[in-house]
């Protein structure tokens, strides 16, 4: 096995509805794997297919090199997997820790319970019942949940929806260090920031098809597209002093957008300095990852239709 994770061709239809259409992707061993898409797209159905909980109409799939459809390897696969779904249910009237010690109960070599409290921030709460957790806090839960039974890998379907800023980035951080371990992330999540930051590779998918996959820094070609150069002028300098023109701005505001930031960064910088003008606030920005996913996807979040 050189993938965690190989599809080829999957497929999978609802009665008259293509819900994934020919969609093919790999997942390398440790990575951390975003799958994207608006409301329709193929991605629940094909992660429910990687997680063996429907069967596929069509293509191969390998997840730790066995066929998730399978039955008879079924079984085996449950013990090495995780699964944060957006909603699990829990028994309310558990502790925390009863609830983590139980389904560590189901794995070989589960994780030890208390340095998964510790790892999810409910070391206050390790003994509180489940249905006296905030939100935030039973998301965490949820989090334990899957990471317990030390998976290989680990689906993860909008981990940080509900958690305040300091929570979603602790679980970012344990996210990090899963991957520096070797355990495989896939992730989805609507937050493009989140996306960003931790995965290392993307798939989008739109319509049941794929339709972008790579890094997020290049998703798109976004390396490649235009960029937004952005400075103040001193009150004493016009906007038409500069040696190149600018696309937009007003008073001593000024942006340029171009597609050769090297050369017009060059020439700008090198017009300050030998005049001695501050560029206040100097940017340089592209297209944000959100940019591209809606222009890929056309901000599309109704079903796919009928296919024959």
């Amino acid at each position: 096995m050189t993938s965690a994770i190989a599809v080829e061709g999957l497929r999978k239809s609802f009665g008259p509805v293509r819900a994934v259409d020919g969609v093919s992707f790999e997942v390398e061993p440790g990575e951390v794997f975003a799958l994207l898409g608006p409301n329709g797209a193929g991605k629940t159905t094909s992660i429910e297919v990687l997680e063996g909980f429907i069967q596929r109409d069509g293509g191969t799939v390998r997840v730790l090199g066995v066929d998730p459809g399978r039955r008879r390897d079924q079984r085996w696969l449950r013990t090495r997997i995780g699964v944060v779904l957006q909603e699990l249910a829990v028994e309310p009237f558990f502790t925390v820790r009863q609830v983590l010690e139980r389904n560590a109960g189901f794995y070989p070599a589960p994780r030890p319970v208390g340095e998964v409290i510790e790892l999810v921030g409910l070391a206050e709460k390790a003994d509180a019942r489940v249905k006296t957790l905030s939100g935030g806090q039973q998301r965490r839960l949820d989090v334990g949940l899957g990471i317990v039974g030390r998976p290989d890998i680990l689906f993860l379907d909008e981990p940080t929806t509900g958690l305040d800023p300091a929570a979603r980035r602790t679980t970012w951080e344990l996210i990090e260090g899963l991957s520096r371990e070797g355990t495989t992330v896939v992730l989805s999540s609507h937050y493009m920031d989140e996306v960003e930051a931790l995965a290392h590779n993307v798939v989008v998918l739109a319509r049941g098809q794929v339709v972008a996959t790579g890094p997020p820094a290049s998703l798109g070609g976004r390396d490649r597209g235009r960029v937004t150069i952005r400075f103040s002028l001193p009150p004493s300098t016009p906007a038409d002093a500069l040696p190149v023109a600018r696309t937009a701005g007003h008073g001593d505001e000024v942006e340029i957008e171009t597609d050769d930031e090297v050369r017009v960064l060059a020439v700008v910088t090198t017009w300050a300095l030998d005049r001695g003008i501050e560029l206040r606030g100097l940017s340089v920005t592209r297209e944000t990852l959100e940019d591209i996913y809606l222009g890929l996807t056309g901000a599309d979040d109704g079903p796919p239709t009928g296919q024959p």
